[in-house]
């Protein structure tokens, strides 16, 4: 069923700016406080990411198409797109605290029912097109509102903190190495920039995991964490994820001018404003403590050993075993900051694998312990160790070093004569 063709300025001004009138009203009727603000844009920058790429399928399934001109990007209308973003990301993220998840899906799913028929000649739906609208629905408005809701309600930690990652990469990097077009280069160039980049963005990464493992928080303005970060990169620089944005952009530089300019901005953003804003929030949160890290550690420069301010930490290494002792002997040479190394044997409690434990609460196990032990060495072991941490990796590292005789075993309650 098709819709009377209207005019198709006035089907491209309504798409845009009803959904700006609609977040209005709402705001005017109860003012959102920074709780829902936290959910709304990650909700919205969701749909930022996703609805371009289902469009972009859509087209090429015969879903539907757009007939515009004018503020057009690889044939999609850019007003539709972001009235359309809007509409299922910050509208009712707004909503979510109050209104449940499956209602709001429901209510935007039939909204769209009813509207998209009306958007010719803009928007011409096949006879397909409700398999369109399925995928959007499952890829883009589901998820930008369990985010919302998530983040809203202080919930899913390490969920929100996933899907705020899969968005710094997307807006960030991937959509604009598409745009820009420059993953168009021979192979083998591609493949030394991605592992140049891979430094910096394994520090971003990092970084990230720290807010949420050492905080409680994400990298948000209006959802941070609860405690001041000073461990992982936040002990080398205190900008990590500004250091890393831009880096990243620096890298890709050569093969297009315009990611010197984004570099320009990322570091102008973060050296100005946001260091501004949240130098004075993080004054306000946490005082003498935070004024004292940032005398130990610079904005953007890192240190070359982690800050001796960092949380002191303890290694529990098997002296009685041959292998562990010599791993033991090795952290002692290197002098690790803020790292003390004890007998495994002497442990209160039944240890099976190298085990490492901080003063704020922190544990890990095995191999993902010897990646943290790193970080207390220096930097460039710390970018190895962050490295080892990403989520997949130390598994697998582990399963490889159980399988090469570096399984779990229980020391002796003896301490051998090998301990120093």
């Amino acid at each position: 069923m098709t819709a009377n063709v209207a005019d198709p300025a006035l089907i491209r001004g309504v798409a845009l700016f009803a959904p700006v009138a609609f977040i209005l009203v709402v705001c005017a009727l109860r003012k959102p406080g920074e709780r829902e603000l936290a959910g709304a844009i990650p909700a919205t920058a969701w749909n930022l990411l996703t609805l371009p790429a289902v469009n972009i399928l859509a087209l090429n399934l015969g879903w539907w198409e757009f007939h515009a001109q004018g503020a057009v990007l690889h044939g999609l209308p850019v007003d539709l797109l972001l009235g359309w973003a809007l509409l299922w990301g910050a509208l009712p993220a707004l909503l979510v605290r109050w209104v449940p998840v499956p209602l709001l899906v429901a209510s935007a799913a039939l909204l769209d029912l009813g509207v998209m028929p009306f958007g010719e000649p803009v928007v011409v739906l096949s006879a397909d097109w409700l398999a369109g609208e399925a995928v959007g629905i499952a890829l883009c408005l589901v998820p930008g509102l369990l985010l919302a809701r998530w983040t809203a309600t202080g919930r899913r930690l390490p969920a929100r903190v996933l899907l705020q990652i899969v968005l710094a990469g997307g807006l960030g990097l991937a959509l604009p190495v598409l745009l820009t077009g420059v993953w168009r280069q021979p192979g083998w160039l591609i493949s030394l920039f991605t592992q140049v980049l891979a430094v910096p963005m394994t520090l971003g990464l990092a970084a990230v995991r720290e807010f949420a493992v050492a905080g409680q928080g994400t990298p948000l303005p209006y959802d941070p964490p609860v405690r001041l970060v000073t461990t992982g990169p936040y002990a080398y620089v205190r900008n990590p994820m500004q250091v890393s944005m831009t880096a990243g952009y620096l890298v890709l530089a050569p093969l297009d001018p315009i990611f010197l300019a984004a570099a320009g901005v990322a570091f102008a953003y973060g050296a100005g404003l946001a260091a501004w804003h949240e130098g004075e929030r993080l004054a306000e949160r946490f005082g003498r403590e935070w004024h004292e890290y940032r005398r130990a550690v610079r904005a953007w420069i890192p240190r070359w050993r982690p800050s001796p301010a960092t949380p002191a930490a303890t290694v529990y290494v098997a002296w009685s075993c041959g292998q562990c002792g010599q791993i033991g002997h090795w952290i002692q040479r290197r002098r690790p900051v803020a790292l003390t190394v004890a007998a495994a044997e002497d442990h209160p409690g039944d240890l099976v694998r190298m085990a490492y434990e901080r003063s704020d609460g922190f544990t890990a196990r095995g191999v993902a312990a010897w990646a943290h032990v790193l970080t207390h060495v220096n930097l460039g072991w710390a970018v190895l160790g962050w490295l080892i941490m990403t989520p997949g990796l130390a598994w697998f590292a582990q399963l490889c070093v159980d399988a090469f005789g570096g399984g779990p075993r229980r020391p002796p309650r003896t301490v051998a004569r090998s301990r120093p």
